[in-house]
Order: C-alpha cells, then sequence, then structure tokens
C-alpha cells in the first residue's frame, strides 16, 4: 500500500484529512487555517458546503458554483458529486495554471468515517501519483466528547484513525473529566499525539507536515497506553457483548477513574512485540489472512518488523484491507533488533492475533 510516485515525493501534493465530532469546532480551525497563515496556499475540499463555512471578507470572485476564489490565494470546493472526481479535476486545473495551491486539507461531515477518504490515495492511479496523503487529524470536543464516544461508532472511528488528536472546548470541563476523556482517547489510539486548541488557534506546523502515513514517520506509542491497558486488555474483550447496554451509568458527573474502563469502545488498540525474527513466508500468509477477514474493522496498523534473512528493518502499514511493506534502515551492527506492531480498529480479537503472530515467529 505504498504509494509509487512517478512524481518525487517532495512535488507531490500533501493532503490533510479534517474530521472530528460534530460541533467540536473544525469550521473554526479551517477559518483560522484559511485567515491567519499566509503564504501557504490551500486548496479546501468540504464535504458539507454552507454559507457558514466561509468568511464574507476572503471571497473574491466565484469561478462556478463547485470552486471559490480567496483573497489570499487560497481556494475553496465543494463535493457535490465523488472525492475522486474532485481531485481529479484540482489536478487538471492546476496542471493547466488554473489554479495555483501548495496542499489540500478535505473537511468531511462530522459523521463521516475518515476510512474511505484514506482509502482513495491509494486507490486509484491518477491520485496516488499525484497527492500524497499526508495525516488524518481529528478535532475531539471536551465537553462532549465521552457522550459522543458512547454514542457513535463514527466518532470512535474518527479517534481510531488520527495522527494527531485536537481537543477543542477543554476551558469546560475540569482537570478530572479532562483527564479521563484523555486516558480514554489514548486507550482508543496509542499512536496520535494529543494536543488541546482554544477557539481553532493552533500551531499550524502540529496540522500540517505530519507525514502519518509515510512509512519511515516515527511509531511512537503513548507510554501510558502501554501502563493502564494490560491488566484490563483481557477484561475489555471479554464483556465488548455488553456495549450497547452500558451507556445508563454515563451521564452523571461521576466520571472517576474507576469507569475508564466502563465505557466500552469498540475502536481500541493493542501493540505486540517481540525480539525473535518473523519468518516471511508465514507473516505474509498470516496477515493476508487477517486483512481479508477483519479488514473492514482494521482502521490503522503500523509496524517496524524483524525479518529472518533480512539486515534491515521491514517498514509495515495498513488501512482497512490496503495493506503494504517496503525496506526501511538497515540494522545498525549493535543495535538490538525487534518487531513492534500497532493495531488500531473495532473489536479486534486481541488473543487469536497474538497468538497467529507468534506462530509466524521464526524457530
Amino acid at each position: 500500500m505504498t504509494q509509487n510516485p512517478s512524481i518525487p515525493l517532495d512535488q507531490m501534493v500533501p493532503v490533510t484529512i479534517l474530521t472530528g465530532f460534530l460541533g467540536a469546532g473544525k469550521t473554526t480551525l479551517l477559518k483560522r487555517i484559511l485567515t491567519e497563515f499566509h503564504g501557504k496556499r490551500i486548496a479546501v475540499i468540504e464535504n458539507e458546503f454552507g454559507p457558514e463555512s466561509i468568511d464574507n471578507d476572503l471571497l473574491v470572485e466565484v469561478h462556478d458554483e463547485e470552486i471559490i476564489e480567496l483573497s489570499n490565494g487560497c481556494v475553496c470546493c465543494t463535493v457535490r458529486g465523488d472525492l475522486l472526481r474532485t481531485l481529479t479535476d484540482l489536478r487538471r486545473r492546476r496542471e493547466a495554471g488554473e489554479l495555483n495551491f501548495e496542499r489540500v486539507i478535505i473537511e468531511t461531515t462530522g459523521m463521516a468515517n475518515p476510512g474511505p477518504v484514506c482509502q482513495t490515495f491509494f486507490m486509484d492511479d491518477d491520485v496516488a501519483e499525484y497527492f500524497r496523503l499526508d495525516s488524518v487529524i481529528t478535532l475531539v470536543d471536551a465537553k462532549h466528547g465521552m457522550q459522543t464516544l458512547d454514542k457513535q461508532e463514527e466518532a470512535q472511528k474518527q479517534v481510531g484513525f488520527a495522527d494527531r488528536i485536537l481537543v477543542s472546548k477543554r476551558d469546560l470541563v475540569t482537570d478530572q473529566e479532562f483527564d479521563v476523556l484523555r486516558k480514554r482517547l489514548v486507550h482508543m489510539n496509542p499512536r496520535a499525539p494529543i494536543e488541546v486548541v482554544n477557539f481553532g488557534e493552533v500551531d499550524l506546523a502540529k496540522v500540517i507536515d505530519i507525514s502519518g502515513f509515510n512509512l519511515n514517520s516515527i511509531l511512537d506509542i503513548d507510554p501510558e497506553f502501554l501502563a493502564d491497558t494490560h491488566p484490563d486488555a483481557k477484561h475489555d474483550h471479554d464483556h465488548d457483548h455488553h456495549h450497547a447496554h452500558d451507556h445508563h451509568h454515563h451521564h452523571g458527573h461521576d466520571h472517576g477513574h474507576h469507569h475508564h474502563h466502563a465505557h466500552q469502545d469498540e475502536i481500541g488498540a493493542f501493540v505486540f512485540k517481540a525480539d525473535k525474527p518473523f519468518d516471511p513466508e508465514r507473516l505474509e500468509e498470516f496477515l493476508g489472512g487477517v486483512v481479508q477477514v477483519y479488514g473492514p474493522d482494521l482502521l490503522r496498523y503500523k509496524g517496524i518488523l524483524y525479518m529472518k534473512g533480512i539486515d534491515r528493518r521491514m517498514l509495515f502499514q495498513g488501512v482497512h484491507m490496503l495493506m503494504g511493506a517496503e525496506p526501511g534502515k538497515p540494522w545498525a551492527p549493535k543495535e538490538k533488533k525487534a518487531t513492534k506492531m500497532v493495531f488500531i480498529g473495532r473489536k479486534l480479537p486481541q488473543e487469536i492475533l497474538t497468538k497467529g503472530l507468534e506462530q509466524c515467529l521464526a524457530t
């Protein structure tokens, strides 16, 4: 699942997918990006296009009903049809010199699962060779976040897909409430750093050029995830079927720590580590089967693999059923070789996957 560009990577147009809960402040964040950061020409693709989206003082001219040019050189388009068609159209117009932009931000609707949007960048050759998927940024509302996660599976998927999580409305909750929400987010997605944003104010460097889909990007796991999941991980999986009936006690103010695992999130993560090398053929066969069976429920997965007979680390990642691996840098002479993989998905059978991966280790 690597993008094989005929265009050099650094000349491809980077794309950020901005997703998040309804009312979490995506439009506010987008307005700030468009109004404040000049010198970056951005094309914004909006899945929901309303009069609220763009400040009138930014508007210059309406080309046609689908593309609006702003006074600071940014462009806005609405997706009335298919995202693929919109991206292809943007590429054509940019190559013809009609539009001038350096990057694209796609704002999805509050109810959208970012998965299919991500897949667009790997499925279609014309898009994959021209646009480089940079990252998924998810906005979470601190005030209503716990309730939204309890009620909406799409919101859980948005957290699971994120390369970075921005939490808005932090000032409306207590430190304890924020801490409980933060722990829950880490539990669902230990590889996404969490930042607080106030009224859309955010350092642009924390939103763009993150290289979340670059295989070489660091596989950081929040240490808090490793500290607090293992004793309870099995417990979570055993009781998943109570999920639908488990909301009645969350609406009071008692979000104490003892309730942390009572939120039976369908989206969760686990890490697999091993010091022994994998048998390449066995691993390929096993992962192929996993993707066939669990692909729709696998959101993001990524790893650095230690393979028998290969003198360098293999870098591996996937989105849903699209999976790819490529060679990384050689192991250094005194470096401890080891595998580290993280899987983020919906109700993943951790025990089955862990046992299967263990059976792929070379004897």
